[in-house]
């Protein structure tokens, strides 16, 4: 399977890495890093995450702080939003 960012879930990771980025740009690295392994991972195991809470997406955790929301369409899974679990 293809892995592809939707242009809102780019902008939703962009936005994670410069708020860390402004205190620590190392540990904005390490998270970014997080998400692209848990894409990554996508490729190979699409229904790893739980059922997500909007009909027809799934959810899964890269990293305590942050949950990437994806769906699966045919042979591709588009990332549609990177959420701090604060919300």
């Amino acid at each position: 399977m293809k892995v592809r960012w939707t242009p809102e879930a780019e902008r939703d990771r962009e936005n994670v890495w410069e708020y860390i980025a402004n205190d620590n740009p190392g540990a904005a690295a390490s998270m970014d890093e997080f998400f692209s392994d848990a894409a990554a991972k996508l490729a190979d195991y699409s229904l790893m995450g739980r059922i997500g809470k909007i009909s027809g997406t799934r959810e899964l955790i890269p990293h305590e702080s942050y949950r990437l929301v994806y769906q699966v369409d045919g042979e591709t899974v588009w990332v549609l939003a990177l959420i701090s679990t604060a919300r």
